[in-house]
This record gives structure tokens, sequence and C-alpha cells, in this order.
């Protein structure tokens, strides 16, 4: 498995599956340096987006492995990818969060990500907010 940044050209298959994200925002997220892709053999086995919460937190918006490659690993691998460079940048606290009806919201904390709050969107299932220290 390789993990790097997103480049222009993984666009078109990165917007194939990501539909959570306008085309034109996800390409100044790839400029931006914030989308890191997962690859065997050159097929990509996921995605990671993030952004910065208030202007100055990380904050892990999207982690997805397709899946065929999921419980093999990747996702802890691409957030243990992701941590490091953020804390090469200067960041000492990262940010993710996961709907309170998702297996993801266990993925976290096994990553030692603890729960510090909550957001309940009008129709919507909570969406519990979650932070790391670096």
């Amino acid at each position: 498995m390789k993990i790097r940044l997103a480049e222009k050209s993984d666009i078109k298959i990165l917007s194939t599956y990501d539909k959570h994200i306008r085309i034109t925002e996800l390409e100044s997220s790839i400029s931006l340096g914030r989308v890191i892709v997962a690859e065997d053999n050159e097929t990509l086995i996921g995605w990671l987006r993030w952004n910065l919460f208030w202007d100055n937190t990380p904050f892990m918006n999207m982690l997805f492995i397709l899946g065929q490659y999921r419980s093999c690993g990747y996702g802890r691998k691409m957030v243990a990818y992701w941590e490091k460079q953020m804390k090469t940048k200067g960041y000492d606290l990262v940010m993710t969060s996961s709907l309170s009806k998702e297996a993801a919201q266990h993925f976290y904390r096994k990553l030692n990500y603890v729960d510090s709050g909550a957001i309940l969107l009008p129709e919507e299932t909570l969406e519990i907010i979650f932070v790391k220290k670096l």
C-alpha cells in the first residue's frame, strides 16, 4: 500500500466516489494538500480529506476506505500518516466527527480520539465531535 498526497490527476476518480464535496472544493482541497489517497498497485483503496476548524485546528472531514479493503488496517495507517503530517506542520491537536449511528465512532476511540461534544442539526442524527492531542 502507498499513501500519498492527492494530485490533480486524482480528481476524476475521487469525484466518482466522493459525493460529499463539490468538485471545485475538491480541486481546491487537493491544491492545498488537504487530500491524501491510499493505493494498492495504483488502484485507489481510499482517501482522507481534511480542513481547518476555526481556521486553526486540523479537522478530518472524510476518511473513506472502499468496501473490499475495509478491516485491513488501511484506515488506521491513513490516519497515522495524516496525524504525523499535522504534527510536522506544528499542530498539537486534531479533530474529527462521526454520526452516532456509525461504527466509525468506535474506530476513532480506538485511535485515542476523545469525545468532546456533539452537534444536532434539524432532522439529522447526532454528530459526535472527537479531539486528539498529538
